[in-house]
């Protein structure tokens, strides 16, 4: 494993109300609230056989007149057609030549548990990871122009790096932001240093933008990034490349600086099991 090493790791009530003691209204006796029909259990009962309906047409990818749907799920046709109108109607069920299949708006649904299902998966493995390692586990991406750090796993007993200076302002002085800058064109970099120019976060810190353009140069493809207390005193960092398509993104890790002999093996550890991942990973990336 290539790695390049840089030099330190990431970020260097309104008043009570007064109570009132005042007694509480007292209603009248015999004054009680009269009893109102109950339409929660006709509402839940419309939102079950709306359901049912909904899931029956799932089940039918060359769509389903309202009669068969109607006697899948039990219901008396004219209830089946009031409710298949209304679902036609919010979105959630479109109806061509008297067949009905799920609209745009079930659709969006099923897309958002998909998207779900994989920030699920994300922070698990970061959690695995996590814990085998012995180490905080950083994911971010690149994403229209801005350093986005999507998921961070840690421990109180191994905590993750304090972000005490915007992540995103300040990509030159850690890893993680280095290794995502190193997968941009020389365009694309020059773009985010014009917007967050390169500035001193400690006395380890790139100096400016020549030397830090120079040093993303040297990076390849796929070399881990190393970097020495330049986000935070006392903390190093190292942050795994990860390309899918036209997608950067970075795997990364910390540890206190008095640990620093143990970065380079735990990054080789990271290193291997995002490898192993990276096909199930790749899928998740858009998190």
């Amino acid at each position: 494993m290539a790695t390049v090493d840089t030099a330190s790791a990431e970020p260097y009530a309104p008043p009570a109300r007064r109570c009132s003691t005042a007694p509480p209204l007292q209603r009248p006796p015999g004054a009680g609230v009269p009893e109102q029909p109950q339409p929660a259990t006709t509402l839940i009962g419309s939102v079950q056989r709306a359901m049912r309906l909904l899931e029956r047409v799932a089940e039918h990818a060359c769509g389903a007149p309202a009669k068969q749907l109607a006697r899948e799920t039990g219901l008396a046709l004219p209830t089946a057609y009031h409710l298949l109108r209304t679902l036609v109607h919010e979105g959630y069920l479109r109806r061509e030549k008297g067949l009905f299949f799920l609209g745009e708006a079930a659709e969006r649904l099923g897309s958002s548990g998909a998207a779900q299902k994989r920030r699920s998966t994300v922070v698990d493995t970061l959690a695995h990871w996590r814990d085998s390692i012995g180490v905080p586990v950083y994911y971010a991406v690149y994403r229209e122009g801005e350093i986005e750090v999507m998921c961070v796993s840690d421990t109180p007993g191994n905590p993750a790096v304090e972000e005490w200076a915007d992540f995103r302002e300040t990509g030159h002085a850690h890893a993680i932001g280095q290794c995502l800058l190193s997968q941009l064109d020389e365009e694309s970099r020059r773009d985010h240093l014009d917007r967050y120019p390169v500035q001193s976060i400690t006395p380890y810190t790139v100096r400016d933008d020549h030397t830090l353009m120079r040093r993303l140069d040297r990076v390849r493809r796929m070399d881990t990034v190393v970097e020495r207390q330049e986000y935070a005193l006392g903390t190093v960092c190292a942050a795994i490349p990860i390309t899918v398509g036209t997608t950067a993104a970075t795997m990364a890790i910390s540890l206190p600086a008095h640990q620093a002999d143990r970065l380079l093996s735990a990054a080789r550890q990271l290193q291997d099991e995002v490898g192993r991942m990276l096909g199930s990973l790749a899928i998740s990336i858009s998190i």
